[in-house]
């Protein structure tokens, strides 16, 4: 289970709205994260670093969780457990110049699930990036979100019709979960 940039501070261009659509989705993200660890699936969130490259996952909840933070209602709903992994990436892929095909492989990945935001930008470029390393990969349409839903939708259609990614709603990614 990958989830892409939900520790987030929503303090950037365009935030509001992307908070806006992250809220609507954020019920199908909590129920699919308590899914994965109910049924042992390791959880790796995957976040951005924010040009601050000596963070780490402590300082980045900190940070986007903290009082005064524009997103923190939504980033304490979906906090990692102590049992979750965590990966710093520097782009928009959490492939890209990371540990995380390391990881996967040390915990016998094979396939991936991906909630998270932005729809038509880290996971797009997630789901491709896994997908080329020969992953099997489904992401959760109404677990993912852009700054408007036609974002997310056409990220989504890229998805299912050029490239052999899942796109699934969340009750069959909780059946798949534990699959």
């Amino acid at each position: 289970m990958l989830a892409i940039d939900l520790v987030n501070p929503f303090d950037f261009p365009g935030a509001g709205s992307l908070l806006r659509q992250t809220r609507r989705v954020l019920p199908n993200i909590r129920r699919i994260l308590r899914r994965a660890r109910e049924a042992g699936v390791p959880v790796v969130y995957c976040n951005d670093n924010f040009g601050q490259w000596r963070s780490d996952l402590r300082s980045n909840v900190d940070l986007c969780a903290g009082d005064g933070a524009i997103g923190a209602d939504v980033v304490r709903e979906i906090l990692p457990s102590p049992l979750d992994y965590f990966v710093l990436k520097p782009r928009h892929s959490a492939f890209f110049e990371t540990p995380l095909r390391i990881l996967l492989n040390q915990l016998g990945v094979e396939r991936l699930a991906l909630v998270g935001i932005a729809a038509d930008a880290c996971v797009l470029n997630t789901a491709l990036d896994a997908h080329a390393r020969a992953y099997e990969v489904a992401v959760v349409r109404d677990a993912v979100a852009a700054r408007t839903s036609a974002r997310t939708r056409r990220a989504l259609e890229l998805l299912r019709t050029d490239r052999p990614v899942r796109v699934i709603a969340t009750p069959s990614a909780l059946r798949w979960i534990g699959a």
